[in-house]
């Protein structure tokens, strides 16, 4: 039997009905993996012995009806998380002889679950950026277009995913990490609230803003890795929150939802834009209730660079050599860290309260807890170039102008995240709509992306633009940004750093 265009859980009752055993299905994937490598190079670490080992263990299990809910699926993680005894890079040359002994939390409960890992995905060093690019594993591509990025940091994880190698991928998301290339490759990645799914141990950076989180052809997929994963806490019942909603699942029909489409600030493609009304239509026929608001808040791409990066370079100079070895793009992130004062830090990590304050106010006053927005306001871009040259008429000027505007918020409040396809833009790449909820919402955000994939009707069948090459017509230029550094560009907006102290306040 060919696992060709299944879900997970097609492929889980395959494996239950004993029409395929997991050794069967394990080869399969690494046929196909095998190829996708070749093709677009979205794997880092290949643990071909170690998940045949898991697989035949997966089918004794499964020969006496046992085994966890992904008993015998093939899945990846991503480079940067921690798998006891295998490579840990994050990307970066510096750390090519590192191996931990210890497994994360979440991966454990995966591999507990009877889930077979197959490979590690790749990402860029230090997982800095958003798009997967690296000089120790080379670029990942586009699946729908070879000459695209495919997003990052957590790039490898989308193309796997989107060409079928594999139907789920752990990714982590501390800026987006997750939904861009989820976006740009048409998958589904889900960024749960912030704690709801443990990763300890882990590498100590962005603790405070990372999720780990599933990658998906479908929503319900995404779901069934999340609650494998997921873990109640103090704060929230997460898992018994996803128990509740599937025996209530949500309707549109009279669901109050809150819409925007560019949060009063965001520059957007007009595609991007006309597709997401059409969407929003759709969702007005479903019978919800649209409205119109946003939290009323600036940009919050210096905030989260400002925290981000002042603790990227705290834990980097601690290393004996903390700059040395390390790509051009890195070393600029590591500079603006270094040159960050602990006044400048602390202000941008209290406007994280501002915001949090803001969106509490959106939905209070809307008595709505669903706010959904596009994910990107344009397609996938060349993967030559560090961002888009345009997004609308506004040009880009990395990294104060920003292309990922949808992006932080979520990660600095700890809201969960859910990034969906909803259709195809101008260039033929995929566009996508995110919805988003309060802290604690998990389900709710699930329920909601599951019920607008149906309206969408998106092919969640694997992509594979090796077959008919797609060319290029826009020259490759390169942005007159690339290649001066960020410093310079960085240190011009230090004077806005003292304007997040004056919002707090207001």
């Amino acid at each position: 039997m060919d696992s060709g265009n299944k879900t997970a859980i097609e492929l889980l009752e395959d494996l239950r009905a004993r029409r395929m055993t997991a050794t069967e299905l394990l080869e399969q994937t690494i046929q196909r993996a095998e190829y996708v490598a070749e093709t677009y190079n979205p794997f880092s670490v290949k643990l071909y012995d170690r998940a045949r080992e898991a697989a035949a263990k997966a089918d004794e299990l499964l020969a006496q009806g046992l085994g966890g809910p992904l008993c015998g699926l093939p899945i990846t993680i991503k480079e940067s998380q921690w798998l006891a005894g295998v490579p840990l890079t994050s990307g970066s040359r510096t750390e090519k002889d590192v191996i931990p002994q210890e497994t994360s939390a979440a991966i454990q409960r995966l591999e507990e679950a009877g889930a077979v890992i197959f490979a590690k995905t790749t990402c860029p060093e230090y997982c800095l950026t958003g798009t997967t690019s690296s000089e120790l594993f080379g670029t990942t591509t586009n699946p729908w277009n070879r000459e695209r990025t495919c997003g990052g940091s957590s790039g490898g994880a989308g193309v796997a995913v989107a060409t079928g190698a594999g139907t789920l991928s752990l990714g982590g998301d501390g800026g987006g990490s997750i939904r861009i290339p989820a976006a740009f490759c048409g998958i589904v990645g889900f960024k749960p609230s912030y704690q709801a799914v443990p990763r300890e141990p882990c590498n100590p950076s962005w603790s405070t803003i990372v999720s780990y989180g599933p990658m998906a052809r479908t929503v319900a997929d995404a779901r069934l890795m999340y609650s494998v994963i997921a873990a109640n806490n103090d704060e929230h019942a997460y898992v018994d929150s996803l128990n509740a909603h599937a025996l209530q699942p949500i309707s549109l029909a009279g669901q109050k939802v809150i819409i925007s489409e560019d949060l009063g600030l965001a520059p957007i493609d007009d595609d991007v834009r006309m597709t997401f009304r059409r969407i929003i239509a759709q969702l007005k026929e479903a019978g919800a209730e649209v409205i119109y608001d946003h939290p009323h808040l600036p940009s919050s791409v210096i905030a989260w660079a400002t925290s981000a990066m002042y603790d990227t370079w705290s834990f980097q100079k601690e290393k004996d050599a903390p700059l040395a070895g390390l790509e051009q793009g890195t070393l600029d992130s590591m500079t603006f860290g270094a040159s960050i004062t602990e006044d400048e830090f602390n202000a941008a990590e209290d406007h994280r309260e501002a915001i949090h304050g803001a969106y509490q106010a959106m939905f209070e006053r809307n008595n709505c807890t669903t706010f959904i927005t596009p994910t990107l306001g344009v397609e996938a871009f060349k993967h030559s170039l560090r961002h888009p040259k345009y997004v609308g008429s506004t040009r880009i000027s990395y990294p104060w102008l920003d292309w990922a505007s949808f992006m932080y918020d979520a990660n600095l409040t700890g809201m969960p995240a859910c990034a969906i396809p909803m259709g195809l833009g101008d260039e033929g790449l995929p566009l996508s709509i995110q919805i988003q909820g309060p802290r604690g919402t998990d389900a709710t955000v699930l329920n909601i992306a599951e019920q607008l994939e149906k309206v969408i009707g998106w092919d969640n069948s694997p992509k594979d633009s090796a077959a008919e090459p797609k060319a290029d017509t826009d020259p490759d230029e390169f942005n007159e940004d690339e290649g001066k550094g960020i410093i310079n560009q960085m240190k011009r907006a230090r004077a806005r750093l003292s304007q997040l102290r004056g919002t707090v306040t207001k």
